[in-house]
């Protein structure tokens, strides 16, 4: 039941973590700060479609 998706960078939309989730669990999007290397900071990553 674990699926995979990708986190993208909400400043400059660049696609930088792929990570999965069980949807059973935790059927809502996850949205985290992390590092973007594009951006040189941490920002906020939302989960893509």
């Amino acid at each position: 039941m674990r699926t995979g998706f990708t986190l993208r960078c909400t400043v400059c939309n660049s696609e930088n973590y792929r990570m999965d989730k069980n949807k059973k669990t935790h059927p809502e999007r996850l949205e985290t700060n992390k590092y973007c290397p594009k951006c040189g900071k941490s920002t906020l990553h939302k989960e893509k479609k």
